[in-house]
């Protein structure tokens, strides 16, 4: 199984361009925060698969007592089709159970369906809720586009 190590602090450049390369991004997330806000704290981190010294996957994970989330699950282009994002979540469903949380959620865009068909291939399912937000900062708020049209 690749080897996933906790994100180093002279890292964040690299990771963040990764996750900018894979179009993980957007305006209204900084990426540099993000990490900022996860490494190293109880509950939430941030692993990387490194080849030559350089990150080429990653994988953030956090819980809230009640369920684990996975954010920013990155490959590099490539590195693809080598097992490293199974391994990720390997890594990040074994750093959930480790902490005694029962349940591992994530978000994935519903217009990228081959990334919805790779966590249903690796047992994940549509939980059947809708995400509601409300911007608390309003310079990120602004940046946001809002949300697509809906069909009903």
């Amino acid at each position: 199984m690749p080897d996933f190590l906790p994100m180093r602090e002279d890292e964040t450049a690299a990771v963040a361009a990764l996750w900018s390369l894979c179009g993980l991004t957007r305006p209204w997330n900084d990426p540099a925060a993000d990490i900022a806000l996860a490494r190293g704290r109880d509950a939430s981190d941030i692993f990387v698969h490194r080849v030559e010294d350089a990150p080429v996957a990653s994988i953030m994970v956090g819980h809230d007592g009640h369920r684990a989330w996975v954010y920013y699950l990155a490959t590099h282009p490539d590195h693809r089709r080598k097992g490293l994002a199974r391994a990720a979540m390997r890594l990040a469903e074994d750093w959930a159970v480790e902490r005694g949380v029962p349940k591992m959620h994530l978000m994935v865009r519903p217009e990228n369906a081959a990334v919805i068909a790779f966590y249903e291939a690796i047992g994940y399912e549509d939980g059947v809720i809708t995400v509601l937000q409300k911007w608390l900062d309003a310079d990120r708020a602004a940046l946001y586009p809002g949300p697509p049209e809906v069909s009903k």
